[in-house]
């Protein structure tokens, strides 16, 4: 069986392997990738929304159980969901995210790097990860 799956783009994508080795490799990917995610909510660089969106994905080819959990969860179902729906970040992530961007690389520029050209390496991470935030529209109000 097939299905689309909006958040990777439109292309098909088989809904639950039948090789249950492969189901069990999907299963630790997907929590290994559910392990960066949440800590992406506290570590600036790393990414937080791939790693959440890919956990689904590969929840939803191994485990029924594990991805009702995943998408059920108060907090990270709901991000998920969000995000694949309305492609949007609530207010709230924007400014957390960029506030935490900010702090932790600047402080890094100032009082970690030895070389000027590191400073400036990381002012230029700051602006990107900024922009990239930014880009995403603003989720009016939470589903």
């Amino acid at each position: 069986m097939y299905i689309i799956i909006p958040c990777v783009g439109y292309f098909f994508v088989p809904l639950r392997y039948k090789n249950r080795m492969m189901r069990y490799l999907l299963a630790i990917f997907g929590t290994v990738s559910l392990a960066l995610g949440v800590m992406g909510i506290f570590l600036p660089v790393l990414p937080t929304t791939p790693f959440l969106l890919l956990s689904a994905a590969l929840y939803m080819r191994s485990s029924q159980r594990l991805y009702d959990w995943l998408m059920s969860h108060k907090h990270l179902g709901a991000y998920i969901r969000n995000f694949r729906e309305h492609k949007a970040l609530p207010l709230r992530v924007k400014i957390v995210s960029v506030t935490m961007v900010w702090a932790t690389l600047l402080y890094c520029a100032f009082f970690v790097a030895r070389e000027w050209w590191m400073s400036v390496l990381f002012i230029a991470i700051a602006t990107g990860v900024t922009i990239h935030i930014l880009s995403y529209k603003t989720l009016k109000k939470r589903m």
